[in-house]
């Protein structure tokens, strides 16, 4: 309860950037807390409770969204004011991100890799599937990845709508394996420079790690983006079905709303899909 009271919606809106240090907060407990509790299953339990500390925050920006829906008519207006949920569900995915790659790459490495155990081998799996697949033509790629994508945005929208909050398990899941592999990505370039020692190793250290964040969120970003927009979409959807007629006014505009969102959603993943397959490899090799 104490976690859960950290943030209200409201609060939210009128200060996103305050959700950065909340996802640090939450995660952070939730890694020790599995750590001490669940040992042997730490990996997947982590994202359980990081998810729970988010419950009532997401269930009441649903509310909250869900009524704006009602008393706001116009489509513009109506995307703007949910940007304001979108931006603070952002900043509360960056916060996750960052507090679980600097525990991985902190935490000593048989204990990181205990921990992400389970997001390190979901990350040698996609990384096989890569190198299946490195003499496909972009085309190729990009077709894959966008469809993978799909995937997982239909994933999020079925949790938002019979789960409400439960979407936000799936995006937590995600961070969990950007961290890992931001992780991995920084602890192969800090053992490549071992030789060197002082600080300039100290300054390659820091430097790698914010190449590392940069790689995998270049794309990554729009990508998350996209998911929340489509948590939003089912979690609305979900809310209004609890509180009105099928036949009312007030639903037919909320369906509306929602499949306007679920579109935009759709769209943000295939410019992922282009930054992903067309520019993070040109930035980063």
């Amino acid at each position: 309860m104490v976690l859960e009271m950290l943030m209200n919606p409201r609060k939210a809106e009128r200060e996103p950037w305050e959700l950065f240090f909340v996802g640090l907060v939450y995660s952070s407990v939730a890694i020790f807390m599995a750590l001490y509790v669940f040992k042997q299953y730490v990996g997947i339990v982590m994202v359980f409770l990081a998810t729970i500390a988010c419950t009532y925050l997401i269930q009441g920006t649903l509310r909250r969204e869900e009524k704006k829906d009602i008393a706001i008519h116009h489509e513009l207006a109506l995307l703007k004011e949910h940007g304001k949920a979108l931006s603070y569900f952002m900043f509360l995915f960056l916060g996750f991100v960052v507090s679980f790659s600097l525990w991985y790459v902190f935490l000593p490495q048989g204990l990181s890799s205990h921990i992400f155990s389970i997001q390190e081998e979901t990350i040698r799996c996609i990384n096989s599937v890569g190198v299946e697949g490195c003499l496909s033509a972009p085309t190729e790629s990009f077709v894959r990845i966008f469809l993978n994508n799909i995937k997982v945005l239909l994933f999020v929208l079925i949790f938002a709508f019979f789960y409400g909050a439960g979407s936000v398990f799936i995006l937590a899941w995600n961070a969990t394996v950007v961290a890992a592999a931001i992780g991995m990505f920084v602890r192969n370039s800090i053992s490549s420079a071992a030789a060197s020692l002082g600080l300039p190793a100290v300054a390659g250290y820091f430097s790698s790690y914010s190449l590392g964040l940069l790689r995998y969120l270049t794309h990554g970003w729009l990508e998350i983006l996209a998911y929340f927009i489509a948590a939003l979409a089912g979690g609305i959807i979900s809310v209004a079905i609890a509180r009105h007629s099928f036949a009312s006014a007030s639903f037919r505009r909320v369906v509306s709303d929602s499949v306007d969102l679920i579109a935009l959603s759709v769209g943000t993943l295939f410019m992922a899909a282009v930054v992903e397959v067309f520019v993070t490899p040109m930035l980063f090799g």
